[in-house]
């Protein structure tokens, strides 16, 4: 059922997505999508505005619109992609497979990137005759590849595995676009493209495009289900009882 006035596009698009949670969840009844075991297709409760304009007084940002509106009036976090949309109290860690409270993201800077980024390592000095000086060389590539500068002006919101996390760009050029940090596997910092999209996406399309997938999915799952149920089923009824082989 709609759950807000459709007085705007966000407000439709947010009472669209508020019927696609409630189809998902009636179709995955065993929780067979990745990350559902988790969030069990639930919504924490909304944040109050208040909450969300101390943060962008203390930060000196403006949070994107759609993004407000998702977690003012659908829910603070929980069913979403992978393992699940991180609640707004956790938008501030820049691991969020191990939360540090010494270890934060500073949405306050501008967001450096605009085109996909990475670096590799190279060094002229072979590791086997001079290890001491590779492995000095090497720590000077990963303090310029992980410095936290690279990922200034974004929030976190989605813990993808593996040292993966997918942000919200707040501050920048790149303001409402979601970006991937996978420096944990070498492959740098890029616009999320993780769901099929090709162009750069904003917060609301993202999530309408994984319930999209995520509902194809369950769907083409529940169909060949059924398929193979009535082949089965088929070939039982096509079997000759004992008696009738005579």
């Amino acid at each position: 059922m709609p759950i807000l006035n459709k007085t705007s596009k966000m407000n439709v698009q947010l009472n669209r997505i508020s019927e696609k949670i409630g189809q998902l969840k009636k179709l995955d009844k065993h929780f067979a999508l990745l990350g559902s075991q988790k969030h069990k297709y639930k919504l924490n409760p909304t944040i109050l505005l208040d909450k969300v304009r101390q943060f962008e007084q203390t930060y000196n940002v403006t949070l994107p619109k759609d993004y407000v509106g998702f977690i003012t009036t659908l829910g603070n976090g929980g069913v979403g992609p992978y393992y699940g949309l991180e609640p707004f109290e956790n938008c501030l860690f820049d691991d969020l497979d191990y939360k540090r409270i010494d270890s934060l993201l500073n949405p306050s800077k501008p967001f450096l990137h605009t085109e996909p980024w990475n670096l590799k390592f190279s060094t002229t000095i072979d590791q086997d005759e001079n290890e001491d000086e590779y492995e000095k060389e090497y720590s000077k590539f990963e303090e310029q590849y992980f410095d936290k500068e690279q990922i200034n002006g974004v929030i976190a919101i989605c813990n993808y595995g593996c040292a993966i996390s997918l942000n919200l760009v707040v501050n920048g050029q790149e303001y409402g676009n979601i970006w991937t940090d996978d420096r944990g596997s070498d492959k740098g910092i890029y616009p999320s493209h993780e769901l099929g999209n090709k162009d750069k996406i904003s917060f609301l399309d993202w999530y309408e495009l994984w319930l999209d997938n995520s509902l194809n999915e369950i769907k083409s799952n529940l169909f060949g289900q059924n398929v193979k149920a009535n082949v089965k089923q088929q070939g039982k009824n096509n079997e000759k009882s004992w008696w009738k082989i005579w």
